[in-house]
C-alpha cells in the first residue's frame, strides 16, 4: 500500500533541498510546479485571475505577473482570499490527478510537496508529514539573500505564515536544515529507512 507523505516547512527552511533529496528515491508531487502549469499562459484559472484582478495581473506573454500579484495579496487580506478562491479547486485537483498518475507504479510512498500544507488541509490526505525546519536567524539571513529582502521585509514575509514552530509540533518527522546538506541528507535518509520497514 502506497503512503502518502506530507513535505512541508517554513519560508526559507530549506524544503526544496529535502524534496530534491526525496526526489532521488520517492516521486514527488510537487504543488508549486502544478499550481504554475494550472495558472500558465492561456489556462481558464489564469483568465479568471485577469478577469478579476485587471490587465496589471498578466504580463504581455499572457503570464502571470507574479511579483505584482504577490505584492497585492501579501498586503491585502481579502485580494488573497480572492485569488485562493480562484485558484484553489483547479489545483487541488490537478494534485489529486498527479497522486494518481505517481501511485500506478505501486511505490512505497508518494511525496507530496506543499508550502502550506496545513493551511491548505492537505495533512488530512497524508499518512505522516514531514517538516523542515533551520533556525529563526539562519531562516532570516538566507531569505534575505535569496530574495534580496531587508531585514524587515524579511521579518514580514515570515510573520505572514503559520509559525515553524507551530508546523513542528503538529509533524510527525521534524528535519532540522539549519546546518550542513550532508547533515540533511543523513536525516532524510535515516527517515526514509523506516518507510522500507
Amino acid at each position: 500500500m502506497t503512503k502518502l507523505i506530507g513535505l512541508t516547512g517554513g519560508i526559507a527552511t530549506g524544503k526544496s533541498t529535502v524534496s530534491n533529496l526525496l526526489a532521488q528515491y520517492l516521486p514527488i508531487v510537487d504543488a508549486d510546479k502544478i499550481a504554475w502549469a494550472v495558472e500558465g499562459p492561456g489556462q481558464p484559472t489564469t483568465q479568471k485571475i485577469a478577469a478579476k484582478f485587471g490587465p496589471d495581473a498578466l504580463l504581455a506573454d499572457g503570464s502571470l505577473n507574479r511579483p505584482w500579484l504577490g505584492q497585492l495579496v501579501f498586503n491585502d487580506s481579502a485580494a488573497l482570499q480572492d485569488l485562493t478562491a480562484i485558484t484553489s479547486l483547479p489545483i487541488q485537483y490537478a494534485m489529486f490527478e498527479a497522486i494518481v498518475a505517481a501511485g500506478q507504479s505501486n511505490p512505497t510512498a508518494i511525496i507530496l510537496d506543499v508550502p502550506l500544507l496545513y493551511e491548505s488541509g492537505w495533512q488530512n490526505v497524508c499518512d505522516q508529514v514531514v517538516v523542515v525546519t533551520a533556525p529563526p536567524a539562519i531562516v532570516l539571513k538566507r531569505l534575505m539573500a535569496r530574495n534580496q529582502l531587508s531585514k524587515q521585509a524579511a521579518q514580514a514575509r515570515i510573520a505572514s505564515q503559520l509559525p515553524l514552530a507551530q508546523k513542528a509540533a503538529w509533524a510527525d518527522v521534524v528535519i532540522d536544515n539549519g546546518s550542513t546538506v550532508d547533515k540533511t541528507e543523513a536525516a532524510v535518509l535515516k527517515w526514509l529507512e523506516t518507510m522500507t520497514v
